[in-house]
């Protein structure tokens, strides 16, 4: 399939979106200086570094309005929270294109909280989230998207998630992935390999 322009726009969009293979799938929590609280599904999210602690994930062209990128770009912090089976259905919901003053905690019916005097909301049900700062930004000149990077600050779990090298077990925490725009997928018990060197074989953990 190599003429893939010519394809319908929502199926062309549908494969694009799945071929890349399965996406972290977050909720962002932001809030605007007027104290209206918004949440937005992501796909995007990835690991930039870790020290610093850094991610990164996108947003589509400012051509509509995006009360994420605003309410970043305004207060300069915002949190990460996994997805889980639960309530896969409300996350869901929050990509509904909802007035600014319409807070998606409470249309989808998800129960914002905040730890530590953050002043972005986190999502009280996710089992794993963070806190971020708004770091710096890259405009994709391509497609005219934006690449956001933040710096993480504080990150709550329930210890039981953590293995003893600190690698978290995300089937454990019921932490759901994303195929394309609209699937979601549970995880399976992980296979854990100890560390590549090019005179040992591969032992798994």
């Amino acid at each position: 399939m190599s003429d893939l322009e010519e394809l319908p726009s929502r199926y062309r969009a549908n494969l694009i979106n799945s071929c890349t293979g399965y996406k972290s799938l977050n909720l962002i929590g932001t809030q605007d200086s007027d104290g209206n609280k918004n949440l937005a599904i992501f796909n995007s999210i990835i690991h930039l570094g870790s020290n610093p602690a850094l991610i990164g994930f996108t947003f589509r062209p400012l051509t509509v309005q995006r009360d994420t990128y605003k309410n970043i770009k305004e207060t300069g912090v915002f949190t990460v929270n996994h997805v889980q089976e639960v309530f896969i259905d409300k996350a869901h919901q929050t990509a509904a294109k909802y007035p600014t003053n319409t807070s998606e905690f409470d249309a989808a019916g998800l129960e914002a909280e905040y730890l530590e005097g953050t002043l972005a909301p986190f999502v009280k049900e996710s089992n794993i989230k963070y806190s971020c700062t708004y770091v710096n930004e890259y405009p994709i000149i391509e497609n005219g998207c934006i690449m956001v990077v933040g710096a993480i600050n504080a990150l709550y779990l329930n210890e039981s998630f953590i293995a003893p090298d600190g690698w978290i077990d995300l089937v454990k925490a019921n932490s759901i992935a994303g195929i394309g725009i609209d699937g979601y997928v549970k995880g399976v018990a992980p296979i854990r390999y100890e560390y590549a060197k090019p005179e040992t074989k591969p032992q798994k953990k």
